[in-house]
């Protein structure tokens, strides 16, 4: 088996251990326990098979991608007593097959916590994959705005798929309702209109949250920024009204950041950027992103050798 090691620069891998901080222990912890209990709630008959020596595993990467996700398959394997020894840091460009950690423990146990590991190693690397390629796209055209993920997440595993964002380089827009206040098209119906949406929206942000507010049209988007929307997200514009949107949006209010949203792919994601853009969201990025291919195959030590 032929085999790679793809090592970040230290920049980047001070960067990404860095992004290991933003993850709370305890819950890390708490997730990991209900995965691990999710896969096995009650007789592991495998276990049986397996048994208890003292073992060791290789992860291997077998696609190309970005690496993300050691903090959690960190965690499943921590609430099963087990050691993971990786070899690679955290954002590495993996060429496959590349070996990226060894793992020791029970046998069981090893087993025990191998599909749960896998299946958040591999989800979180594939976000992270397709982010650092949108990202990419994004800055070969030049532009320099903001390119982010969406609350189109998978539920109960937020967590990992904005973190895999960020590991790619994308922002991961807001993490929940808490984080912004987002009006969209049917809080504005809900409301009786826009300058009524926007001035309850201000109301419940106070000086704490920005506003944010979904619009159809310019003169929709030009009522939310005078009623003091801080951002408006022209949504599902396609590039030839956006643009000129933006730049009509702009000229009356240039505090206003705008947000480009909508049927964004990594093959048109360039039409999108320009110079009035300073936010593009792609709900791809933790909807759509395929899985990266990971495995643990356990091994035997050689034997140590000694002369005599």
């Amino acid at each position: 088996m032929a085999m790679w090691y793809c090592v970040a620069p230290a920049s980047a891998v001070t960067r990404f251990k860095s992004l290991e901080f933003l993850l709370p222990p305890t819950t890390l912890a708490a997730l990991a326990d209900s995965w691990l209990r999710e896969d096995c709630p009650g007789l592991d008959y495998a276990a049986l098979v397996a048994g208890a020596a003292p073992s060791q595993a290789a992860l291997w990467a077998k696609s190309p991608g970005v690496l993300a996700g050691r903090p959690f398959f960190d965690a499943v394997f921590a609430q099963l007593s087990c050691q993971v020894s990786w070899l690679l840091p955290e954002g590495s460009k993996l060429v496959p097959v590349a070996k990226v950690a060894e793992v020791r423990g029970p046998a069981h146990r090893l087993l025990l916590g191998e599909r749960v590991a896998l299946n958040t190693l591999a989800r979180c690397s594939g976000v992270a994959s397709a982010a650092a390629a949108a990202v990419e796209i994004a800055r070969g055209t030049g532009w320099t705005g903001h390119v982010a993920g969406t609350r189109k997440t998978t539920p109960g595993f937020r967590l990992v798929e904005k973190y895999g964002l960020l590991v790619g380089g994308a922002a991961t827009h807001r993490y929940d309702l808490g984080g912004l206040v987002m009006v969209k098209d049917n809080h504005v119906v809900a409301a009786g209109g826009v300058e009524e949406a926007v001035r309850g929206a201000r109301r419940a942000a106070d000086f704490a949250l920005k506003v944010e507010v979904e619009c159809g049209s310019l003169q929709e988007a030009a009522r939310a920024a005078q009623a003091g929307a801080d951002l408006v997200l022209l949504d599902n514009f396609r590039p030839e009204e956006l643009h000129p949107t933006a730049a009509a949006l702009k000229a009356r209010f240039p505090s206003v950041a705008v947000e480009a949203s909508g049927g964004v792919t990594l093959a048109n994601l360039p039409q999108f950027c320009g110079p009035h853009i300073d936010v593009i969201s792609l709900g791809m990025l933790t909807q759509a992103a395929p899985a990266l291919d990971f495995s643990l195959k356990l091994f035997t030590e050689m034997p140590q050798v000694h002369s005599s």
